[in-house]
Protein backbone atom coordinates (compact mmCIF):
# COMPACT_ATOMS: atom_id res chain seq x y z
CA UNK A 1 0.00 0.00 0.00
CA UNK A 2 1.50 3.30 -0.66
CA UNK A 3 0.49 6.59 0.91
CA UNK A 4 1.73 10.23 -0.14
CA UNK A 5 3.54 12.01 3.11
CA UNK A 6 2.10 15.01 4.86
CA UNK A 7 4.15 18.21 3.77
CA UNK A 8 7.37 18.93 5.06
CA UNK A 9 8.10 22.88 4.74
CA UNK A 10 11.71 23.25 6.23
CA UNK A 11 15.09 21.57 6.68
CA UNK A 12 17.80 21.54 3.58
CA UNK A 13 18.00 20.58 0.01
CA UNK A 14 21.53 18.85 -0.22
CA UNK A 15 22.89 17.22 -3.22
CA UNK A 16 22.68 13.43 -2.15
CA UNK A 17 25.95 12.40 -3.34
CA UNK A 18 24.90 8.61 -3.15
CA UNK A 19 25.29 7.71 -7.09
CA UNK A 20 29.44 7.19 -5.71
CA UNK A 21 28.12 4.18 -4.08
CA UNK A 22 24.63 3.10 -4.58
CA UNK A 23 24.73 1.33 -7.37
CA UNK A 24 27.57 -1.00 -5.52
CA UNK A 25 26.70 -4.24 -4.03
CA UNK A 26 27.66 -5.20 -0.16
CA UNK A 27 30.76 -6.89 0.09
CA UNK A 28 32.12 -8.59 3.44
CA UNK A 29 35.27 -7.39 4.48
CA UNK A 30 38.00 -9.47 5.65
CA UNK A 31 38.46 -8.95 9.75
CA UNK A 32 42.09 -7.31 10.55
CA UNK A 33 44.78 -9.03 12.83
CA UNK A 34 44.06 -6.70 15.99
CA UNK A 35 40.29 -5.72 16.57
CA UNK A 36 39.29 -3.29 19.65
CA UNK A 37 35.82 -3.92 20.74
CA UNK A 38 34.75 -0.59 23.17
CA UNK A 39 32.67 -0.87 25.57
CA UNK A 40 30.54 1.93 25.27
CA UNK A 41 28.83 1.61 21.94
CA UNK A 42 25.34 2.45 23.13
CA UNK A 43 23.01 5.67 24.94
CA UNK A 44 23.45 4.58 28.70
CA UNK A 45 26.04 2.76 31.01
CA UNK A 46 28.97 1.24 29.13
CA UNK A 47 28.87 -2.31 29.46
CA UNK A 48 31.13 -4.50 32.06
CA UNK A 49 33.64 -6.86 30.73
CA UNK A 50 33.60 -10.39 31.63
CA UNK A 51 36.97 -11.44 30.60
CA UNK A 52 40.15 -11.16 30.96
CA UNK A 53 43.49 -10.62 29.54
CA UNK A 54 44.63 -13.36 27.95
CA UNK A 55 41.09 -15.22 27.46
CA UNK A 56 40.55 -17.63 24.34
CA UNK A 57 36.90 -15.80 22.95
CA UNK A 58 35.12 -17.20 20.14
CA UNK A 59 33.35 -15.25 17.41
CA UNK A 60 29.36 -14.08 19.19
CA UNK A 61 30.94 -14.98 22.54
CA UNK A 62 29.46 -12.42 24.97
CA UNK A 63 32.35 -10.32 26.36
CA UNK A 64 30.88 -7.27 27.63
CA UNK A 65 27.94 -7.23 29.83
CA UNK A 66 24.72 -4.98 30.22
CA UNK A 67 25.38 -2.72 33.32
CA UNK A 68 21.39 -1.62 33.52
CA UNK A 69 18.16 -0.75 31.85
CA UNK A 70 19.88 1.61 29.25
CA UNK A 71 23.00 -0.14 28.43
CA UNK A 72 23.71 -2.99 26.19
CA UNK A 73 25.40 -6.52 26.08
CA UNK A 74 28.64 -6.70 23.56
CA UNK A 75 29.83 -9.38 21.73
CA UNK A 76 33.30 -10.94 20.04
CA UNK A 77 33.08 -10.03 16.41
CA UNK A 78 36.43 -12.52 15.79
CA UNK A 79 37.68 -15.99 17.41
CA UNK A 80 41.07 -15.12 18.86
CA UNK A 81 42.75 -13.93 22.41
CA UNK A 82 41.67 -10.97 24.66
CA UNK A 83 45.25 -8.90 24.59
CA UNK A 84 44.37 -6.05 26.62
CA UNK A 85 41.51 -3.97 28.24
CA UNK A 86 42.28 -0.63 27.68
CA UNK A 87 41.24 2.95 27.00
CA UNK A 88 41.42 3.93 23.46
CA UNK A 89 39.97 7.19 21.91
CA UNK A 90 36.48 7.18 20.21
CA UNK A 91 35.36 9.31 17.12
CA UNK A 92 34.43 12.08 19.09
CA UNK A 93 37.72 11.57 20.86
CA UNK A 94 37.10 10.62 24.32
CA UNK A 95 38.52 8.20 25.82
CA UNK A 96 36.68 4.80 26.66
CA UNK A 97 37.26 1.00 27.53
CA UNK A 98 38.29 -1.15 24.66
CA UNK A 99 38.55 -4.94 24.50
CA UNK A 100 41.53 -5.54 22.36
CA UNK A 101 40.99 -8.73 20.57
CA UNK A 102 44.20 -10.94 18.44
CA UNK A 103 42.36 -12.28 15.44
CA UNK A 104 43.09 -16.20 15.03
CA UNK A 105 41.40 -16.16 11.93
CA UNK A 106 39.78 -19.59 12.57
CA UNK A 107 36.41 -17.60 12.81
CA UNK A 108 35.16 -20.64 15.27
CA UNK A 109 31.51 -19.25 16.57
CA UNK A 110 28.87 -19.61 19.01
CA UNK A 111 25.47 -18.46 18.52
CA UNK A 112 22.43 -17.81 20.85
CA UNK A 113 20.45 -20.69 22.30
CA UNK A 114 17.80 -20.89 19.70
CA UNK A 115 13.99 -19.55 20.89
CA UNK A 116 11.27 -21.43 22.06
CA UNK A 117 8.93 -19.36 20.96
CA UNK A 118 8.02 -15.89 19.23
CA UNK A 119 6.22 -14.17 21.76
CA UNK A 120 6.27 -9.91 22.01
CA UNK A 121 8.45 -10.81 25.65
CA UNK A 122 10.83 -13.72 23.88
CA UNK A 123 11.27 -11.31 21.12
CA UNK A 124 11.89 -8.45 23.38
CA UNK A 125 13.97 -10.73 25.36
CA UNK A 126 16.10 -11.63 22.75
CA UNK A 127 16.89 -7.97 21.59
CA UNK A 128 18.37 -7.18 24.83
CA UNK A 129 19.91 -10.14 24.98
CA UNK A 130 21.23 -10.05 21.59
CA UNK A 131 23.11 -6.41 21.83
CA UNK A 132 21.02 -4.74 19.85
CA UNK A 133 20.49 -1.43 19.74
CA UNK A 134 19.48 1.89 16.91
CA UNK A 135 22.13 1.87 14.18
CA UNK A 136 20.82 4.83 12.47
CA UNK A 137 23.31 6.59 14.66
CA UNK A 138 21.75 7.57 18.20
CA UNK A 139 22.53 3.88 19.65
CA UNK A 140 19.79 4.13 21.65
CA UNK A 141 18.68 0.09 23.55
CA UNK A 142 16.47 -1.01 21.01
CA UNK A 143 14.10 -3.25 23.74
CA UNK A 144 13.81 0.51 25.88
CA UNK A 145 12.03 2.06 22.36
CA UNK A 146 10.10 -1.37 22.60
CA UNK A 147 9.07 -1.02 26.12
CA UNK A 148 7.25 2.65 25.93
CA UNK A 149 5.46 3.86 29.11
CA UNK A 150 2.51 4.93 26.85
CA UNK A 151 0.29 3.19 24.61
CA UNK A 152 1.45 2.94 20.96
CA UNK A 153 -0.85 2.08 17.86
CA UNK A 154 1.98 2.44 14.58
CA UNK A 155 5.50 0.94 14.29
CA UNK A 156 7.49 3.35 11.53
CA UNK A 157 10.61 1.67 9.42
CA UNK A 158 12.87 4.72 8.50
CA UNK A 159 14.25 4.03 5.11
CA UNK A 160 14.31 7.92 4.77
CA UNK A 161 18.70 7.43 4.42
CA UNK A 162 18.42 11.39 4.07
CA UNK A 163 21.93 12.16 4.61
CA UNK A 164 24.02 12.39 1.79
CA UNK A 165 26.53 9.89 0.62
CA UNK A 166 25.04 6.89 2.75
CA UNK A 167 23.65 3.94 1.19
CA UNK A 168 23.97 0.90 3.03
CA UNK A 169 20.17 1.07 4.18
CA UNK A 170 19.36 1.19 0.46
CA UNK A 171 21.67 -1.98 -0.04
CA UNK A 172 20.00 -3.98 2.94
CA UNK A 173 16.49 -2.96 1.60
CA UNK A 174 17.65 -3.80 -2.06
CA UNK A 175 19.74 -7.20 -1.01
CA UNK A 176 18.11 -8.62 1.95
CA UNK A 177 14.34 -7.69 1.19
CA UNK A 178 12.49 -10.67 2.52
CA UNK A 179 15.10 -10.91 5.84
CA UNK A 180 14.36 -7.20 6.48
CA UNK A 181 10.73 -8.05 6.47
CA UNK A 182 10.64 -10.36 8.48
CA UNK A 183 12.72 -8.24 10.92
CA UNK A 184 9.87 -5.66 11.06
CA UNK A 185 7.04 -7.94 11.80
CA UNK A 186 9.25 -8.94 14.81
CA UNK A 187 9.47 -5.55 15.84
CA UNK A 188 6.18 -5.25 15.26
CA UNK A 189 4.94 -7.84 17.25
CA UNK A 190 7.39 -7.41 20.22
CA UNK A 191 5.80 -3.47 20.29
CA UNK A 192 2.10 -5.49 19.87
CA UNK A 193 1.06 -3.01 17.01
CA UNK A 194 -0.41 -4.13 13.78
CA UNK A 195 -0.21 -1.13 11.44
CA UNK A 196 3.76 -0.69 9.88
CA UNK A 197 4.45 2.38 8.30
CA UNK A 198 7.55 2.21 6.22
CA UNK A 199 8.99 6.14 5.41
CA UNK A 200 11.24 5.50 2.26
CA UNK A 201 12.48 8.70 0.27
CA UNK A 202 11.45 9.05 -3.21
CA UNK A 203 15.58 8.76 -4.06
CA UNK A 204 14.56 5.05 -4.01
CA UNK A 205 11.65 4.49 -6.62
CA UNK A 206 12.38 1.07 -6.43
CA UNK A 207 12.01 0.21 -3.00
CA UNK A 208 9.14 2.09 -2.72
CA UNK A 209 7.42 -0.03 -5.50
CA UNK A 210 8.61 -3.19 -4.05
CA UNK A 211 7.55 -2.42 -0.12
CA UNK A 212 4.28 -0.89 -1.35
CA UNK A 213 3.18 -4.86 -2.91
CA UNK A 214 2.94 -6.12 1.42
CA UNK A 215 -0.76 -6.04 2.10
CA UNK A 216 0.32 -5.31 6.04
CA UNK A 217 2.95 -2.29 5.34
CA UNK A 218 1.99 1.28 4.35
CA UNK A 219 4.76 2.77 2.33
CA UNK A 220 4.94 6.37 2.79
CA UNK A 221 7.08 8.12 -0.09
CA UNK A 222 8.84 10.73 1.39
CA UNK A 223 9.98 14.39 -0.18
CA UNK A 224 13.64 14.06 -0.70
CA UNK A 225 14.51 16.71 2.14
CA UNK A 226 16.89 16.94 4.91
CA UNK A 227 16.41 16.10 7.69
CA UNK A 228 14.07 13.66 6.99
CA UNK A 229 14.99 10.77 8.94
CA UNK A 230 14.89 12.86 12.25
CA UNK A 231 12.08 10.52 14.19
CA UNK A 232 9.86 13.76 15.29
CA UNK A 233 9.93 15.17 11.16
CA UNK A 234 9.37 11.44 10.19
CA UNK A 235 6.44 10.89 12.05
CA UNK A 236 4.52 13.76 11.02
CA UNK A 237 4.77 13.33 7.60
CA UNK A 238 3.96 9.77 8.27
CA UNK A 239 1.06 10.63 10.29
CA UNK A 240 0.23 13.96 10.37
CA UNK A 241 0.97 13.32 14.10
CA UNK A 242 3.36 16.17 16.08
CA UNK A 243 5.64 14.90 18.86
CA UNK A 244 5.29 17.11 21.97
CA UNK A 245 7.99 19.13 23.13
CA UNK A 246 10.59 17.42 25.53
CA UNK A 247 7.78 14.22 24.68
CA UNK A 248 9.48 10.84 23.27
CA UNK A 249 7.65 9.31 19.81
CA UNK A 250 5.92 7.09 22.14
CA UNK A 251 4.07 10.08 22.88
CA UNK A 252 2.77 10.44 20.25
CA UNK A 253 1.36 7.06 19.65
CA UNK A 254 4.42 5.61 17.34
CA UNK A 255 7.76 3.85 18.23
CA UNK A 256 10.43 3.91 15.30
CA UNK A 257 13.21 1.57 14.19
CA UNK A 258 15.80 1.59 11.47
CA UNK A 259 16.09 -0.29 8.75
CA UNK A 260 19.59 -2.10 9.97
CA UNK A 261 17.66 -2.54 13.53
CA UNK A 262 15.53 -4.74 12.01
CA UNK A 263 17.66 -6.61 10.16
CA UNK A 264 19.69 -7.04 12.98
CA UNK A 265 16.08 -8.11 15.23
CA UNK A 266 15.90 -10.95 12.20
CA UNK A 267 19.04 -11.99 12.75
CA UNK A 268 19.02 -12.29 16.29
CA UNK A 269 15.51 -13.98 16.58
CA UNK A 270 15.59 -16.40 13.64
CA UNK A 271 19.32 -16.77 13.26
CA UNK A 272 20.46 -16.76 16.96
CA UNK A 273 23.09 -13.96 15.89
CA UNK A 274 24.00 -11.61 18.54
CA UNK A 275 25.28 -8.38 16.71
CA UNK A 276 28.76 -8.07 16.41
CA UNK A 277 29.36 -6.72 12.69
CA UNK A 278 27.06 -4.16 11.06
CA UNK A 279 26.82 -2.60 7.28
CA UNK A 280 28.07 0.75 6.39
CA UNK A 281 29.02 2.73 3.64
CA UNK A 282 32.68 4.18 2.47
CA UNK A 283 32.25 7.03 0.42
CA UNK A 284 33.64 10.63 -1.01
CA UNK A 285 35.04 11.63 -3.89
CA UNK A 286 38.50 11.23 -2.25
CA UNK A 287 38.02 7.64 -1.52
CA UNK A 288 39.53 5.40 -4.38
CA UNK A 289 36.91 2.90 -4.47
CA UNK A 290 33.67 3.56 -2.52
CA UNK A 291 31.85 0.75 -1.32
CA UNK A 292 29.06 -0.78 0.69
CA UNK A 293 30.55 -3.26 3.37
CA UNK A 294 29.91 -5.82 6.08
CA UNK A 295 32.50 -4.85 8.47
CA UNK A 296 33.50 -6.61 11.69
CA UNK A 297 32.50 -4.14 14.90
CA UNK A 298 36.24 -3.20 16.10
CA UNK A 299 37.82 -2.86 13.02
CA UNK A 300 39.87 0.35 12.83
CA UNK A 301 39.10 3.07 10.51
CA UNK A 302 42.57 3.25 9.21
CA UNK A 303 41.95 -0.80 8.14
CA UNK A 304 39.20 0.06 6.61
CA UNK A 305 40.58 2.98 4.40
CA UNK A 306 43.16 0.58 2.99
CA UNK A 307 40.94 -1.99 1.99
CA UNK A 308 39.24 1.23 -0.17
CA UNK A 309 42.54 1.86 -1.41
CA UNK A 310 43.11 5.21 0.51
CA UNK A 311 42.59 8.71 -0.37
CA UNK A 312 43.20 11.22 -2.72
CA UNK A 313 45.78 14.00 -2.38
CA UNK A 314 43.19 16.28 -2.52
CA UNK A 315 41.28 15.30 1.11
CA UNK A 316 40.12 17.91 3.28
CA UNK A 317 37.87 16.05 5.35
CA UNK A 318 37.65 12.25 7.01
CA UNK A 319 34.54 11.76 8.60
CA UNK A 320 32.84 9.26 10.89
CA UNK A 321 28.87 8.92 9.22
CA UNK A 322 27.39 10.89 6.93
CA UNK A 323 28.83 14.45 6.34
CA UNK A 324 25.80 16.28 8.35
CA UNK A 325 25.68 14.60 12.03
CA UNK A 326 28.97 12.45 11.60
CA UNK A 327 31.78 14.36 13.65
CA UNK A 328 34.85 14.64 11.57
CA UNK A 329 37.99 12.37 12.41
CA UNK A 330 41.25 14.01 13.91
CA UNK A 331 42.78 9.93 12.94
CA UNK A 332 41.86 7.04 11.32
CA UNK A 333 43.23 4.82 14.50
CA UNK A 334 39.98 4.72 16.17
CA UNK A 335 37.17 1.72 15.49
CA UNK A 336 34.08 0.85 14.47
CA UNK A 337 30.86 0.52 16.65
CA UNK A 338 27.17 -0.57 16.40
CA UNK A 339 26.50 3.25 15.47
CA UNK A 340 28.94 3.24 12.59
CA UNK A 341 26.62 3.84 9.30
CA UNK A 342 29.82 5.70 7.31
CA UNK A 343 33.44 6.23 6.80
CA UNK A 344 33.77 9.42 3.65
CA UNK A 345 36.77 11.30 2.78
CA UNK A 346 35.69 14.44 1.35
CA UNK A 347 37.88 16.48 -1.11
CA UNK A 348 38.44 20.33 -0.90
CA UNK A 349 35.26 20.67 -3.49
CA UNK A 350 32.97 18.65 -0.93
CA UNK A 351 34.11 20.61 1.92
CA UNK A 352 34.02 24.18 2.87
CA UNK A 353 37.26 25.74 3.96
CA UNK A 354 36.36 29.52 4.63
CA UNK A 355 37.35 31.11 7.96
CA UNK A 356 34.24 32.13 9.89
CA UNK A 357 33.58 35.70 9.55
CA UNK A 358 30.84 37.73 12.10
CA UNK A 359 27.12 36.45 11.68
CA UNK A 360 25.47 39.09 9.26
CA UNK A 361 21.71 38.49 10.63
CA UNK A 362 20.31 36.80 7.36
CA UNK A 363 17.98 34.78 9.33
CA UNK A 364 18.72 31.70 6.97
CA UNK A 365 19.51 29.72 9.63
CA UNK A 366 16.27 29.99 11.36
CA UNK A 367 14.68 29.74 7.89
CA UNK A 368 15.41 26.01 7.13
CA UNK A 369 15.78 25.22 11.31
CA UNK A 370 13.01 22.17 11.18
CA UNK A 371 12.82 22.68 14.88
CA UNK A 372 12.20 26.46 14.15
CA UNK A 373 14.47 27.64 16.92
CA UNK A 374 16.85 30.44 16.24
CA UNK A 375 20.37 29.09 15.67
CA UNK A 376 21.85 32.66 15.52
CA UNK A 377 20.78 33.59 18.85
CA UNK A 378 21.79 30.13 20.43
CA UNK A 379 25.54 30.87 18.73
CA UNK A 380 25.38 34.26 20.01
CA UNK A 381 24.33 33.54 23.58
CA UNK A 382 26.73 30.27 23.48
CA UNK A 383 29.75 32.65 22.30
CA UNK A 384 28.99 34.90 25.17
CA UNK A 385 29.11 32.10 27.81
CA UNK A 386 25.23 33.25 28.97
CA UNK A 387 23.84 29.15 28.24
CA UNK A 388 20.76 30.01 30.21
CA UNK A 389 19.69 32.36 27.67
CA UNK A 390 20.76 30.14 24.84
CA UNK A 391 18.17 27.47 26.46
CA UNK A 392 15.21 30.25 27.57
CA UNK A 393 15.71 32.29 24.65
CA UNK A 394 17.05 30.03 22.06
CA UNK A 395 15.39 27.04 22.82
CA UNK A 396 18.88 25.36 22.43
CA UNK A 397 17.47 21.92 24.09
CA UNK A 398 14.94 21.56 21.19
CA UNK A 399 17.98 21.33 18.78
CA UNK A 400 18.09 17.69 16.86
CA UNK A 401 21.81 18.82 15.83
CA UNK A 402 21.27 18.25 12.21
CA UNK A 403 23.43 20.47 11.01
CA UNK A 404 20.82 22.87 8.70
CA UNK A 405 21.63 25.86 10.12
CA UNK A 406 25.32 25.40 9.71
CA UNK A 407 25.12 24.28 5.73
CA UNK A 408 22.90 27.27 4.61
CA UNK A 409 25.08 29.94 6.71
CA UNK A 410 26.85 32.75 4.23
CA UNK A 411 29.18 33.72 7.13
CA UNK A 412 30.44 29.99 7.76
CA UNK A 413 29.85 30.21 11.48
CA UNK A 414 30.33 27.03 13.49
CA UNK A 415 27.02 27.07 14.67
CA UNK A 416 27.12 23.10 15.78
CA UNK A 417 29.70 23.33 17.65
CA UNK A 418 27.70 26.58 19.43
CA UNK A 419 24.92 24.37 19.72
CA UNK A 420 27.07 21.29 21.34
CA UNK A 421 28.73 23.24 23.60
CA UNK A 422 25.32 25.09 24.89
CA UNK A 423 24.10 21.51 25.07
CA UNK A 424 27.00 20.33 27.30
CA UNK A 425 27.12 23.32 29.95
CA UNK A 426 23.30 23.65 30.06
CA UNK A 427 23.62 19.52 31.08
CA UNK A 428 26.25 19.83 33.21
CA UNK A 429 24.57 22.38 35.16
CA UNK A 430 21.74 20.00 35.54
CA UNK A 431 23.75 17.24 36.55
CA UNK A 432 25.62 19.27 39.40
CA UNK A 433 22.37 20.72 40.65
CA UNK A 434 20.70 17.03 40.27
CA UNK A 435 23.53 15.45 42.29
CA UNK A 436 23.34 18.83 45.14
CA UNK A 437 19.80 17.77 45.84
CA UNK A 438 20.74 14.20 46.29
CA UNK A 439 23.81 14.92 48.00
CA UNK A 440 21.76 17.58 50.48
CA UNK A 441 18.64 14.81 50.79
CA UNK A 442 21.07 12.34 52.47
CA UNK A 443 22.21 15.01 55.26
Amino acid sequence: MLEKAKLFLRGAHIPDKKNLSKDIPIEEMPAPPILAISLAQHIGKPATPIVNVGDRVLQGQLIGQSSGFISANIYSSVSGTVIGIEKRPNVSGAKVDHIIIENDNKYENVVLEPLADREPQTIKNRIAEAGIVGMGGAGFPTVVKLSPQTKVDTLIINGAECEPYLTCDYRVMKERPQDLLQGIRLLAKAVGVSKIIMGIEKNKPDMIEFFAKESDITVVALKKAYPMGSEKHLIYCCTGRKVPVGKLPADAGCVVQNIATALATYEAVELNKPLYERYMTCSGESLYQPRNLLVKIGTRYDDILNFCKGFKKDTAMLVSGGPMMGPAMLSTDIYTTKTSSGFLALSTKEVSVENPTNCINCGKCAQVCPMHLLPMQIDFYAQAGDFDSAESVGGVMNCISCGCCAYVCPAKRALVQSITLAKGQIMAKRRAAQAAQQQGGKK
